[in-house]
């Protein structure tokens, strides 16, 4: 047996680095050697400094590691290089004239811009999107049922007339259908974009409730909030459908005088929606049905 690979990690004294640790001081996360204990009492007296035995200390929060020394978790944060630091790093000149802040206060306020963050994101990004989906689908659904409409009176129209304006009264009918499916297209389009960004909107705020209750307090420093690319609301696509005129029926000028469609158009409206603010729901409903959902794909 390779003795060297399978001896288990001694864990030194934080003060002198040479000792193995036994106390641990719940109170500064400081390991200590015994011989150190004194010397980390006096070095901050005004603190109520609580020491267990290094096997009997609790999971405590796992701080960031120091990306300049090695084996050394961040503590601190440098507010003017804006990174955590370490009691190295602080040690260095380099933050000599740096204003220093402890990293649970940091990071206490980032849980807060982030909560505040999740909370507009659920209660008036998220329900707006929604609402704009739900819009889109409306506008379909009666777009399909005024198509219908105008089809169903063109055959009645149709059926007035003699076998030789059928084909007249096909070409119509084909006309509405390509219309009704240009338009149908570009509200799919517009349906599954929205769809899309409501999907985008609810991982959002997934992984940054992830964040916020993970241990790792790396990952809530990884998290970064997109919720402003959602303040700017699409347009919102009106269909316009045509109007047909019936014709008298004569014996000559078919094709003017069974009837037309007038134009049709699809138009945007930059100002056609607002956001939409919501607070019935609670937000463990989203979270405990995304989980439904990634259990159904595991």
């Amino acid at each position: 047996m390779d003795t060297a690979t399978s001896a288990p990690e001694i864990t030194q004294c934080d003060l002198c680095e040479t000792v193995e640790v036994e106390i641990h001081c719940d109170s500064c996360l400081v390991n200590l050697c015994k011989a150190c204990v004194g010397a980390h009492m006096i070095s901050d007296e005004s603190k109520d400094h609580r020491l267990l035995k290094y096997q009997s200390r609790k999971p405590t929060r796992l701080y960031p590691e120091c990306k300049f020394h090695n084996k050394q978790h961040c503590t601190m944060y440098c507010n003017k290089c804006d990174i955590p630091a370490c009691k190295k790093c602080l040690a260095s000149d380099e933050h000599e004239t740096h204003q220093i802040s402890e990293i649970l206060k940091v990071v206490n306020e980032k849980k807060d811009k982030l909560i505040k963050e999740r909370n507009e994101l659920y209660e008036t990004v998220y329900p707006t999107y929604q609402n704009i989906a739900s819009d889109v689908q409306s506008r379909m659904n009666q777009l399909e049922k005024e198509c219908g409409v105008l089809s169903s009176a063109i055959a009645k129209h149709g059926m007035a007339w003699h076998r030789e304006i059928d084909k007249l009264s096909t070409k119509l009918k084909a006309e509405i259908d390509e219309m009704k499916n240009t338009q149908l297209q570009t509200l799919q389009k517009h349906l599954d974009e929205r769809n899309k960004k409501i999907s985008d909107i609810k991982n959002e705020i997934i992984s940054i409730e992830r964040a916020i209750d993970a241990n790792d307090l790396s990952k809530l420093f990884n998290v970064t909030s997109n919720a402003h690319l959602y303040s700017n609301l699409p347009q919102k696509i009106v269909p316009s459908l045509p109007k047909f005129i019936p014709g008298k029926i004569q014996g000559e000028e078919f094709s003017k005088v069974f009837g037309a469609l007038s134009s049709s158009s699809l138009t945007s409206d930059d100002h056609g929606y607002s956001m939409k603010l919501i607070k019935h729901q609670k937000l463990d409903s989203l979270l405990q049905s995304n989980s439904c959902v990634t259990n159904q794909k595991l």
